[in-house]
């Protein structure tokens, strides 16, 4: 007989949320997974004593987390997306007809609680992996990726230099329409930049080197990208600043329009791709620059949880002299390609580690000279320099020394700690962890920029994008956890038992003590 339903609310009725949860729900699982309890005396200084009563800290992290779970960046659709859904209630512990917080309360807490909270979130997560056993240790891929910041580049405006602006803008670069009017495209609502933002650093020869680049910009402007847009013009961090969000720069990847964006450093653990470090820098930074403290944050990080680090992966942005020596005093391989300029000296010329010196393809020997600090890049170098007397009479001498009478020329400081490097770069096993890195942490920048909340940061400064990233790492390493059915690793690494703790140790305090450096670490 055909059926007819009738629905007709009930003034009274008896629900359960535990009861309409399936076992298998994935925020069930989670909510029996997490205790988050540690929230509460963390974060009690951040409240007064008397008053109306704030959200729960433990429900203001769980609905963030579940934000950046189903790829949401506005509070506000948050809120509508969790009143909606039956086992995101039962996770927050909010029944069918309780009111949610208002989506504002959640930015204002966002705000109230400092960077440290939410990295204490992370490294509850993280150990959480660990004694599962997802985490080796062992070898730490390291990359980068912009993130697009919560500002327009029709809000930027022209930093103010100490002489006349017009006079300074005639120096350094053609007037454009919107620079003769004096106003952006578009007003921003609040300046938020300092003094020290707002006004112009560069040097003389970078901004010469910018109004170069100006006119080349406006030569080929209609094949750039971006070109038809009303903003599309050649912009430097040096000369313009965003009153917006002052700690967000303007960047450019290959075949990308510029953007003001910022900078994602992520650490993935190559045994089962678990997230191990997280941070956000500005856009504007360079890789190699920003290396000494990743490596420094992630290797405490890892020595709490009883894990000792051996490999550092990452790609050729991380690359430099200094990084490599750094890398090596504190007892860590490198596996980091070096720039295609790098070379380890004169083509022809071989070097006599010994003696230190070079022997030029007609066996005069070049010596070394002095150390000095190169003003243009800033490294460190070593000069080797002939005298005129050896190479008079050379049969090389016109095409070798051009139009100086002698020999001289410079090489890094490091080519030492730089051809260790190359020889494990394209040994086997450099290889192999060139297509561990290519598969490890590449995919695990996708997820968080596509599937996880991170394509855009929804918050203004670097310390709140820093909330934003860690927040974003939180859920992709739960979501991880929940998946991770319990094997051995394939690498054979494990927890550091105590007498390989020990050795590595003294190892390490004993070079350390031999080089008369001064970097123990501290933890």
């Amino acid at each position: 007989m055909q059926g007819k339903k009738d629905y007709q609310e009930k003034l009274f009725a008896s629900f359960q949320l535990s009861e309409r949860i399936p076992k298998g729900n994935f925020y069930r699982r989670l909510k029996e997974s997490i205790d988050l309890e540690f929230l509460y005396p963390l974060t009690k200084g951040f409240y007064g004593d008397s008053g109306q009563k704030s959200i729960d800290p433990v429900v203001f992290f769980k609905l963030c987390l579940v934000g950046y779970l189903e790829n949401i960046i506005s509070d506000r659709k948050l809120m509508e997306h969790c009143s909606m859904r039956l086992d995101i209630l039962y996770l927050i512990g909010y029944d069918i007809d309780e009111e949610l917080p208002w989506h504002s309360t959640i930015s204002r807490t966002r705000q109230l609680f400092p960077e440290n909270v939410f990295e204490e979130v992370f490294t509850k997560v993280l150990s959480m992996c660990v004694e599962r056993g997802m985490v080796s240790g062992h070898t730490q891929a390291i990359d980068s990726a912009p993130v697009k910041a919560n500002a327009s580049m029709d809000t930027l405006e022209l930093k103010v230099p100490e002489e006349e602006l017009d006079e300074h803008l005639r120096k350094v670069r053609v007037l454009s329409a919107m620079d003769k009017k004096g106003e952006p495209h578009r007003k921003s609502k609040g300046d938020r930049s300092d003094k020290g933002q707002r006004s112009v650093s560069a040097s003389k020869n970078e901004l010469a080197a910018i109004k170069g680049r100006n006119k080349k910009w406006a030569k080929d402007q209609d094949q750039r990208p971006g070109a038809k847009n009303k903003g599309a013009k050649y912009t430097s961090n040096k000369t313009h600043y965003s009153p917006t969000d002052p700690d967000a720069r303007i960047s450019v990847k290959p075949g990308k329009a510029r953007k003001l964006n910022y900078l994602s450093q992520l650490s993935v653990d190559t045994a089962n791709h678990v997230i191990t470090d997280i941070r956000a820098y500005h856009a504007d930074g360079k890789d190699n620059q920003q290396l000494p403290d990743i490596v420094q944050r992630l290797r405490a990080r890892l020595w709490k949880q009883g894990l000792v680090w051996e490999n550092c992966v990452a790609d050729t942005g991380y690359s430099s002299g200094e990084n490599y020596a750094f890398l090596e005093d504190i007892g860590l391989k490198s596996f980091i390609p070096p720039h295609g300029t790098y070379k380890g000296g004169p083509t022809g010329f071989t070097y006599n580690g010994t003696e230190d010196h070079y022997i030029c393809p007609q066996g005069k020997v070049i010596p070394f000279t002095k150390v000095f600090n190169d003003h243009r890049t800033g490294t460190k170098k070593k000069a080797y320099r002939a005298s005129s007397l050896i190479c008079k009479g050379c049969p090389l001498k016109s095409t070798c020394l051009g139009k100086v009478n002698e020999k001289q020329f410079s090489v890094t400081y490091y080519r030492t700690e730089y051809e260790r490097n190359i020889k494990r770069v394209n040994s086997k096993l450099g290889r192999y962890m060139k297509g561990k890195r290519q598969s490890t942490v590449e995919p695990v920048f996708g997820t968080l920029t596509q599937f996880m909340g991170l394509r855009k940061i929804n918050t203004l400064g670097l310390a709140q994008a820093n909330k934003v990233m860690h927040l974003s790492a939180i859920a992709y390493n739960l979501k991880k956890y929940l998946k991770f059915e319990r094997k051995r690793s394939k690498s054979g690494a494990g927890r550091l038992d105590l007498a390989a703790l020990v050795k590595s140790e003294l190892q390490y305090l004993f070079g350390t003590c031999i080089k008369h450096r001064n970097l123990v670490p501290r933890f």
